[in-house]
This record gives structure tokens, sequence and C-alpha cells, in this order.
């Protein structure tokens, strides 16, 4: 492992090196097995130790061995009947990291690969990810190992149901307020908050993602894709450029995937690739129009396959693959995590590639990442390029506070300013001459807010 940080912490002192090994090996002993979570925060110690070493009153008060242990960790049963009446059990949890700046705030994941492992990391990204935008929220995870895909809608009201009724011990509009994520959309936020509402016999903003027709916000479900955009946009004007002309690689098939390419399409680009777990189709042409609107009646309605857009628009379909392999000016993954290795990121530069907009949770490996860093190439990691959708959905709990609905415009102007600011942030923190380190701007950035408060309450 030690050779590892030493190619990932090139320029950097022996000191620091030591630090970040030290500090790692505490991590991983007090945290067995959970690959994702020392992945998460690795990354982010080696770029803050110089910082903290030169800033000691961080180090003094162990902010980040208290950064990195969450608040509270709740795991629980979950049971409910499927349409058969065979009894079924998962498990529950909700990750409470951080809530210095404001009350916990994190999507629910229903996937069956949740564990511990990936909501902590999750939870932590968060918690960096929220105090970019500078709202007042602070850091959660949580989801189930449930699989929706499936199941029928009277399955997922239940498991939905005995879901929140352990989950409502833990949350509130001042407390902790969850949204969605993978697996977790309008439809299980609205069996969620139904069920929240008849046990808490309230109406306040406890969840975010809602439906426009009880408390939701416009754009909330654009957010996340069209944040990235923004973002992307952000760093290429800054040298004098933009995503207009571009061709542009997208991962996924999801909502995140899809408002991304919807937006690149109004930024001017040309998305050509969109995956699901099964291949990705490569569409030279560009996914526009009545492509989009037939890709998201697919995944959205009809819960197809990525294979049937091939079909349909006769185009390429590489099955058992994702879309690195295609030459393009900028990449988009918009999947899950761990989605580009070593190997892909190289063939993308190799291809000429210019930029990277994570759009996804984590999506490159650490090699990748390093590879990108290392090529100096415009590089948006996840915790600044997707933070979009925690800033909308934070500008959900603004309007259900004061019982306002805001316009589309408003909302969108807002999301466009806060991007803005958060590459402002990363700008600040990151330039490294006439080249940005956003993966260094982001971690400092997002560390310093959270990091000062910690500071200002003494120990708790």
């Amino acid at each position: 492992m030690g050779d590892t940080i030493m190619s990932a912490t090139a320029g950097i002192s022996a000191t620091a090196i030591e630090e970040v090994e030290s500090f790692m090996s505490g991590l991983r002993k007090r945290n067995p097995g959970e690959g994702e979570f020392h992945q998460a925060v690795e990354e982010v110690a080696r770029t803050l130790m110089p910082f903290m070493l030169e800033n000691p009153k961080y180090i003094d008060a162990m902010i980040l061995e208290r950064m990195t242990e969450p608040d509270r960790v709740v795991i629980f049963r979950v049971s409910w009947q499927d349409d058969a009446g065979n009894v079924r059990v998962n498990r529950g949890y909700r990750i409470q990291c951080n809530n210095a700046i404001g009350p916990y705030k994190g999507g629910l994941r229903f996937h069956p690969s949740v564990n511990l492992s990936i909501l902590k990391f999750l939870a932590f990204e968060q918690t960096l990810k929220n105090s970019l935008t500078t709202l007042p929220m602070g850091g959660a995870k949580g989801g189930a190992n449930f699989n929706p895909k499936g199941k029928s809608d009277r399955e997922i009201m239940r498991f939905c149901q005995s879901f929140m009724t352990e989950l409502v011990r833990y949350i509130g509009k001042d407390l902790d307020v969850p949204a969605g994520d993978i697996g977790v959309g309008e439809r299980e936020i609205g069996f969620m908050f139904g069920h929240y509402l008849r046990i808490a016999r309230e109406f306040t903003g406890a969840m975010t993602g809602k439906g426009l027709a009880f408390g939701g916000s416009l754009i909330r479900k654009e957010a996340t894709g069209f944040g990235c955009c923004y973002f992307v946009e952000e760093m290429l004007n800054r040298t004098g450029d933009g995503i207009k002309g571009k061709v542009c690689l997208v991962s996924g098939s999801g909502n995140v995937a899809q408002h991304t390419i919807e937006k690149i399409n109004h930024l001017g680009g040309k998305a050509v690739t969109a995956s699901d777990s099964d291949g990705f189709i490569h569409d030279p042409d560009g996914i526009r129009d009545e492509k989009l609107q037939f890709l998201m009646d697919l995944k959205n309605v009809k819960r197809g396959r990525i294979a049937d857009y091939a079909e349909k628009y006769k185009c390429a379909y590489v099955a058992g693959q994702r879309p690195w392999g295609v030459k393009a000016d900028l990449a988009f993954p918009c999947a899950t995590q761990n989605e580009i290795n070593e190997a892909e990121a190289r063939t993308l530069l190799k291809n000429g590639l210019k930029g990277v907009g994570e759009g996804a949770n984590m999506p490159s490996e650490e090699a990748a990442t390093d590879a990108f860093l290392a090529a100096k190439i415009l590089y948006a990691p996840s915790k600044a390029a997707n933070a979009g959708g925690v800033a909308v959905s934070g500008l959900e709990q603004t309007q259900n506070a004061q019982r306002l609905h805001w316009s589309r415009e408003e909302v969108d102007t807002k999301l466009q300013a806060i991007m803005k600011d958060i590459h402002a942030t990363c700008v600040k923190y990151g330039a490294e001459g006439d080249w940005v380190n956003y993966v260094k701007g982001a971690n400092l950035g997002g560390f310093v807010r959270v990091a000062d408060a910690m500071l200002a309450y003494g120990v708790v």
C-alpha cells in the first residue's frame, strides 16, 4: 500500500506522506474490509495533509479523525411481504456522518450492493460536497440492500413503509433530511414520505425529492445532471472554451445520465453514448430530441434495457463493456462508483480527452484519478461536479420552510449560481499556476468550512 501512496502523493513532503500512511493505517484497523470507504478517505487525506501540517490546529484537534468517524451508524431490519404472501427481510441503514454546519442531508439508496462501506464513503463525501454548496447542510447517507427491479408497486410500497417505520426515529426537518439516490425516485420518496406523515402527524420538509404536488421543487430531478454540465462549462470557460461542439461520452442511463445528456445538447455538445449494467450504445449522430425522449421512456416507464435503443435506432451496441474506449472530447461518468479503471483512463487520454465531469459518486478508481491529474486535463471530481442534486434539495428545504414554490427559472438560476460558486472555491484552493487541481480545490474547500465549525464547538 505504501507504493500506491508514494505514486499518488508525488510532489508533497515525506512528512506528509508519513502522516497519510499513519492516519490510513489507523482508519483501516478501525474499519476493516471497507474498501470504498478507505478509498474515499485516502483521496481526501493525501490532499489535505500538507495543508493541515501548515495549519496544525486541525491536527491537534484531530479534526480528520473526527470527520471520518460518523456521528451515528444506524442498522435495522426491514421486514415486508411480497405479493405472493412470502415474508422477506432486508437490512436498512442510516449513516449520520457530520452535522457541524447544518442538519444531516444525504440520499437513500436501494440496491443489492448497498453495504456499510459504500454508505460510509458516500456519507463522508456528502459532508464535503454539502459544505461546498455553502448551504447549511451536514452529511449523511442511507438505504437498504433491497432491489426494486422487478418488484410491483405494491411490493415497493410495503417495503418503503416498513423502512420508514424505523427510519422515522432518526429524521426530521431540523435533524436529518433524506432524499433519493440509486433505486429511490419520486415513487419511493412518495411512499416513504406518506408513511412519515402518518407516523409523525405533521407536514414538514423532512424529505426532499418529493413530487411537485406535495412540496417538491422544480429542477430537482434534473439538478445533478444539469449541475455537472454547468460545472464543466465553467471549467472550460476559464480556458476560453465551452461544451459547444464537443463530442461527449456519458455512462449510465438513469436520472443523472438522462439530464446530463439533455444539458449537453442544450449547451451545444453531442452526447454519443449511454449504458446500463449489460453494455453500452454508441450513436455517432448524438442522442438528441426524440432519441433522448425514447431513452427516458425506455428507462423511466418501460424499465427496459439499453440494447433496445440500439435496435430501434440502428446504432452500435457493445455488450459487457463500458463506453470509455470511444474517442471523444469530454467524459461524463454518471453510472456508479469505480466505473473507470486505470486502463480505461489511459485509453481516454490517448484518444485526446480534454475533460471529465463526474456525475456519479466517485466513479473513477484511485489510479484513474491519478492518471487524469498527471495528464493535467480538466478533471471535475464528484464532490464538486455532482453537487447540483443536493444543492436543489437544499433549495427545496428552503421552499418548504418558507411555504413557497419557486419557478423553474428561479431554481435553475440559483443552481447555476451555486455551481459557479463551487467552481470559484475549487479554483481558490486548487490553482497551481495556470492549471487547477480541482480534486485538491474541492477537498480543501469542503474541509475548511466543516473543520472551522468543529473547532468552534470544542471537543464534542
